[in-house]
């Protein structure tokens, strides 16, 4: 299959706010969009976007993995940006109806069809850098993506970043593209420099995120992630797997953590990424400092690996949903 994300469906479902309303959305084809050069997301980053999964079971038919829990986490990144807010029961179908026809677009699990719900200003004017986009568009995309991790999930390396952030505190927990392009320049020097994968940012030492994904610690019965605030992505994944491991018995400690706290438990604890692309991805090494420093054994361990399989499980219809996450379409 071809590289994640770059596959997609003929068709998309897109709605224009004009006129202080949202217009029916309608089913397209895939094709460029019209924007003036003038328009708001192309000079004061207006813009906004969701990424999620839909799987395809058994019985042909597909399941949405949390979609209202997306459309809520959207809306809120809409208010943020001051861009009109979608309405809820609207993109929720929007999103049931760009599945339902591409249903048989959906490759078995662990494949499956990645969703992304997109906001944008375009608002066609360049002196409202103070000024909030009173136009928009919102559209669906939908792409056939593989296992994110070809062959398994390979530990990896990451650089612990103790001085700068990912995000702004009050943008942190919006998912805006204005946030991964702040990272995408320290990630791609610390790539270059140590050849890792990712950095992990911990701005004065207090433990985050990485650029793509929030981050946990593991023991055989406990899971430390850093509490909720405005200064880090509120992930649906970080948030599955919590509640999984509460059931499971694990103790949850959603809580500040430091980086000489985190060096000193990995010779214990298992380190993981989580995210809807990559599930939760286990980490081998650490660079701090020029430094090389393993996790464990270096390699992927029983934890991880026990509430990866237990979301996944339930994604692929393996196990019952309890929680009310899925949505059959």
């Amino acid at each position: 299959m071809s590289a994640f994300g770059t596959v997609f469906c003929d068709d998309f479902v897109i709605a224009h706010y004009r006129d202080g309303a949202w217009q029916e959305p309608s089913i397209e084809p895939v094709a460029p969009l019209q924007l003036h050069p003038a328009a708001h997301v192309l000079h004061y980053s207006s813009s906004c976007f969701e990424g999620f999964k839909a799987y395809r079971w058994g019985d042909g038919k597909a399941r949405i993995f949390r979609l209202h829990d997306h459309v809520a986490r959207m809306q809120k990144s809409a208010a943020s940006l001051c861009l009109p807010i979608p309405d809820a029961d609207m993109l929720a179908q929007m999103v049931i109806d760009i599945v339902g026809n591409n249903i048989d677009e959906i490759p078995a699990p662990p494949s499956s069809l990645y969703l992304r719900p997109t906001l944008i200003g375009t608002l066609p004017n360049i002196g409202a850098a103070a000024a909030p986009s009173h136009e928009a568009t919102l559209y669906v995309l939908t792409s056939p993506v593989g296992d994110y991790f070809d062959g398994g999930a390979r530990p990896l390396k990451l650089l612990i970043e103790d001085q700068k952030a990912r995000s702004t505190e009050q943008l942190g927990s919006t998912k805006t593209g204005g946030n991964y392009a702040a990272a995408l320049g320290p990630t791609l020097a610390a790539k270059a420099e140590y050849g890792v994968d990712q950095v992990l940012f911990c701005p004065g030492g207090d433990v985050q995120e990485t650029g793509a994904a929030n981050f946990l610690l593991i023991s055989d019965d406990e899971v430390i992630t850093k509490a909720l605030d405005t200064s880090f992505l509120h992930g649906m994944t970080r948030a599955s797997v919590l509640t999984l491991a509460a059931e499971l018995g694990y103790k949850v400690s959603e809580r500040e953590f430091t980086v000489d706290e985190l060096l000193q438990k990995i010779d214990t604890y298992e380190a993981a990424l989580s995210g809807t692309a990559a599930c939760l991805a286990p980490v081998g090494t650490f660079v701090y400092k020029g430094e090389e420093i393993t996790v464990r054994d270096g390699e992927p361990g029983p934890n991880a690996a026990k509430l990866r399989d237990a979301l996944q499980s339930i994604q692929y219809g393996n196990a019952p949903d309890t929680h009310g996450w899925l949505t059959e379409v």
